[in-house]
């Protein structure tokens, strides 16, 4: 029998097992909260390209969970999950400890999948953390400079090829990011840029084929090619085999190969190993072994285990694997957790998709909103980036980090790269600072006219938290 004073445990510290963690702590939740997770740092994973570009701070995107939990309720504890009793309430670490739960979250997230491709876990760098955007940053720099050196041109071609594999919305921004910064970043170094070449490789000729994106197939193949050095394309081709010097594939009835000295790989993820040792029949798994969930997020046979983000399925309502997705089911967790420690009924959870953000190359995005309006380029980029900050854990650090952000922009401090050669100018920049202001100017005069329509509308983008922080209205 479950104890009232065990804890309730929270495995894996992504979007949907945070958020659970610090809705909780904010709550009137009486029993004690630990947060399992192997890795030091919070990947925030949709900007991971700013982090690879140096675009945002290391602390925006990359932050310690000793710093997000400060001053919060819930214990840290950076282990790795071995072994899950959901029969006797038990999860064990690597070093040992054991904990007993009273409620138990599944917030394991997925890992990256290479398909039993020979030679990809060796050779092909994933692109799913912080810790992988920096190695993949510190790799492009050392092959950048070892091509500047040699004058062998078949060498450098290699050390100047990026090869991506995966053509989903990972892909493409990467893709975009990389056509953008690789040739600033050889120019520097005194290299022609013209030299580089960035290759996306895909399975099936569709780009965000199945995607949630899928409606801006156009637009992101349009920004692929307007890149400052336009990305090439290979599509139709079924990946054989990875070197470390370039990639096998198939295509059109023959075997070709592609010399690339960095191969990206974001071809997909696979649910969290710990997941298919449950003892869960088939039956409540979908066809990629994640596990059935009721509308509330419960499992049907274990209610004290809530799953969230890429460890769920539901087939009545099913989601897409994004972070406004998890953050959502954080919050909702949270607030059924609560419920299960009152005695009360847990409520299904209500997910709100407003719409999609990409990054389409530096100073350039889109923001998809409510799949019904687009907004492109540099205010797209602006939309996109301001949204995400606003998602950062605890509201302190949300103002701190968007007011940095936002004076950044403004006032161009911390550009890692020249904007000269992004083919920008310092008009050009005036006009993006009175865009910008009008960006912020607009919803000013919004919440002035129409306080209660403006909140209603525009809480989930942070917008109001911000404006109310920056520039609060004559009442407050």
């Amino acid at each position: 029998m479950q104890q009232a004073s065990h804890p309730t445990v929270i495995l894996g510290g992504g979007f949907a097992g945070l958020f659970t963690a610090l809705h909780l702590s904010h709550q009137n939740y009486l029993r004690p909260i630990i947060l399992i997770e192997q890795r030091d740092r919070f990947s925030f994973k949709p900007l991971l390209y700013e982090l690879l570009s140096e675009e945002l701070h290391s602390e925006q995107v990359y932050p310690r969970y000793k710093d997000l939990l400060a001053g919060s309720r819930v214990t840290f504890v950076q282990d790795t999950v071995k072994s899950i009793n959901i029969h006797e309430c038990k999860v064990t670490v690597a070093s040992g400890k054991v904990f007993d739960y009273n409620n138990l979250i599944l917030a394991l997230g997925g890992k990256t999948t290479y398909f039993n491709t020979p030679g990809a876990a060796e050779h092909a760098m994933p692109f799913t953390s912080g810790a992988e955007a920096i190695a993949l940053r510190k790799h492009l720099r050392h092959r950048l400079h070892l091509a500047i050196q040699t004058q062998d041109l078949e060498r450098r071609r290699l050390l100047l090829t990026v090869a991506i594999i995966g053509a989903g919305p990972a892909g493409i921004e990467l893709a975009c990011t990389l056509a953008d910064l690789l040739p600033i970043w050889y120019d520097d170094l005194g290299g022609d840029a013209s030299e580089i070449r960035v290759v996306l490789i895909n399975r099936s000729r569709e780009i965000l084929k199945g995607d949630i994106n899928s409606s801006l197939r156009c637009l992101a193949q349009r920004a692929l090619k307007r890149r400052v050095i336009p990305v090439d394309f290979v599509f139709d081709a079924a990946v054989i085999k990875i070197q470390a010097d370039g990639i096998e594939y198939w295509q059109q009835d023959q075997t070709r190969f592609l010399q690339a000295g960095t191969i990206a790989w974001t071809a997909g993820t696979t649910p969290n190993p710990l997941l298919i040792e449950l003892p869960i029949p088939e039956k409540r798994r979908d066809k990629r072994g994640r596990l059935v969930v009721t509308p509330t997020l419960q499992l049907p046979d274990f209610p004290e285990v809530f799953v969230a983000g890429d460890c769920a399925a539901d087939s009545d309502n099913p989601q897409p694997p994004t972070a406004q997705v998890a953050y959502q089911q954080g919050i909702a967790i949270a607030r059924n957790l609560q419920y299960f420690q009152e005695n009360k009924p847990t409520v299904p959870v209500q997910v709100h998709m407003r719409g999609t953000l990409m990054k389409l190359g530096l100073n350039e995005g889109v923001a998809n909103l409510f799949n019904k309006v687009q907004i492109k380029g540099q205010p797209g980029h602006f939309i996109r980036e301001a949204t995400y900050l606003e998602l950062l854990p605890t509201p302190g650090r949300n103002l701190k980090l968007t007011t940095e952000w936002l004076t950044d922009k403004l006032f161009h401090r911390h550009r890692p790269f020249s904007h000269m050669q992004l083919g920008q100018t310092p008009w050009l920049y005036g006009v993006a600072t009175v865009a910008a202001g009008v960006i912020l100017a607009s919803p000013l005069v919004w919440r002035a006219a129409q306080p209660n329509q403006f909140q209603q509308n525009l809480s989930w983008t942070g917008v109001p938290t911000l404006l109310n922080q920056l520039a609060p209205p004559p009442s407050q």
